[in-house]
């Protein structure tokens, strides 16, 4: 079976990255809404996969970005229909926000490749076996974060933020054999997705540089970082991607 894949872009320097890569390897039908746009959202019947991308803004900021209105009310569609949903950055929060759990800013940032730490349950979850079982670094862009929502695997956690992913299934996905997934860090960057994320973030950069040394870099220290960790974390999420598709 073909995957049809539909992605929601919350801003124009935050695309799919090396998701495009591997969907275009494996032939699987991509679509787009860039909801900063106000483009119109597909139909929940349109798409088998929907991946909800980063972006700077709250989940919270409704009345700034009224477009969050219709976009939640997609994600709880196709939660509903038992869809496979994957969420990176503010598209885990959205995702957790449309499960119930909390979602609010916390007393640091990460902006930086920064280590997480897989849960027990991350380190034995069938999604996750490619993923390594001690400490590794990922690339990380945010001040918000979620509470693992009710019935969901915790599946990772950092020095700073207790909830770094999470997978979670309805008894329709169970049957249907499709998850939920979101993760707070960034998988997909290439260093072509680097160096926009640094070229648009250069504020926010510097004010963590200053509030948060510990866990905020320099951009030159972000994008020659990257030559270190990118392909790792690139097959690492196709690993991922690869195990929910052959579920599918």
């Amino acid at each position: 079976m073909t995957l049809r894949i539909h992605a929601l872009f919350h801003t124009d320097y935050e695309d799919l990255s090396f998701i495009k890569q591997w969907a275009n390897n494996h032939n699987y039908q991509m679509s787009y809404t860039r909801s900063y746009n106000n483009d119109v959202l597909p139909a929940h019947d349109s798409f088998d996969w929907l991946i909800v991308m980063g972006g700077p803004m709250s989940v919270h900021d409704e009345e700034k970005h009224p477009w969050l209105i219709n976009e939640k009310r997609l994600i709880k569609q196709s939660i509903a229909n038992g869809k496979t949903v994957v969420g990176i950055c503010l598209g885990a929060q959205l995702i957790a926000h449309c499960l119930g759990a909390t979602v609010q800013p916390a007393n640091v940032k990460e902006i930086g490749w920064l280590p997480i730490q897989l849960t027990a349950e991350g380190q034995s979850h069938p999604l996750l076996q490619d993923l390594p079982k001690q400490a590794f670094s990922v690339f990380h862009w945010h001040g918000d974060g979620f509470d693992c929502p009710t019935g969901a695997t915790a599946i990772a956690t950092s020095e700073a933020w207790a909830n770094q992913g999470f997978i979670y299934q309805t008894p329709l996905h169970k049957t249907l054999g499709t998850w939920i997934m979101g993760w707070q860090c960034h998988f997909e960057v290439t260093e072509e997705s680097i160096v926009k994320m640094v070229a648009n973030g250069h504020d926010a950069i510097q004010s963590g540089l200053s509030n948060y040394p510990k866990t905020v870099q320099s951009a030159a220290e972000i994008i020659e970082s990257g030559n270190q960790y990118i392909q790792d974390n690139n097959a690492r999420l196709a690993a991922m991607l690869n195990r929910i598709a052959k579920d599918s």
